[in-house]
């Protein structure tokens, strides 16, 4: 991972800070399909969100979850959600968003970098980013050092969708789940 020379803070989110912290998660994800897609997909029209609340708060609310506010001199420009398992020594990136404003400044390897010098005893990372989001894609393989390590598609499907994500997910949502062992 090459050294952006950015400097940025991984700030515990605050309970006052949350409702703010899902608004402009969902602002940055609608961004990214809006980049991709225009207003030709339908779950970017009439208000509708690209990521719902509840799966926001579904991983803001995870036994093992660590949710944090990127700080970069002095303003929040993003946040990252991880699910730590501290006895498999596994983690997951469940979300990570930078506002678009933000994009292109080495702000989410700096925080990336912030991750794993915090989390030194992970030796296995995973993520996964809709199929759509070449900008991640390209971050995930070539910035953070990840792999592709299985394409969900109509075809070969991730593992069974739990009830309360069942609306957010469909059989045509293609997904890319990464690896990264350290």
């Amino acid at each position: 991972m090459r050294n952006t020379g950015v400097k940025i803070m991984l700030v515990p989110l605050e309970s006052d800070d949350r409702e703010q912290f899902i608004i402009d998660n969902q602002r940055a994800f609608k961004y990214g399909a809006q980049e991709e897609f225009g207003m030709r997909d339908d779950r970017v029209e009439e208000g509708q969100e690209v990521i719902s609340r509840k799966t926001i708060e579904r991983c803001i609310d995870g036994n093992q979850a660590e949710t944090y506010r990127i700080v970069c001199d002095g303003n929040a420009v993003g946040g990252l959600i991880l699910q730590i398992d501290q006895q498999s020594a596994k983690g997951e990136l469940e979300i990570m968003f930078i506002h678009p404003e933000a994009h292109s400044k080495g702000i989410g390897q700096a925080a990336w970098k912030a991750v794993e010098e915090m989390h030194p005893e992970i030796r296995v990372w995973e993520t996964m980013t809709p199929y759509f989001e070449k900008r991640n894609i390209h971050f995930y393989v070539n910035r953070l050092g990840f792999h592709i390590v299985e394409f969900w598609n109509k075809y070969q499907h991730g593992p069974a969708v739990p009830e309360e994500l069942e609306e957010d997910w469909s059989e045509d949502d293609e997904m890319f789940r990464f690896q990264k062992i350290m």
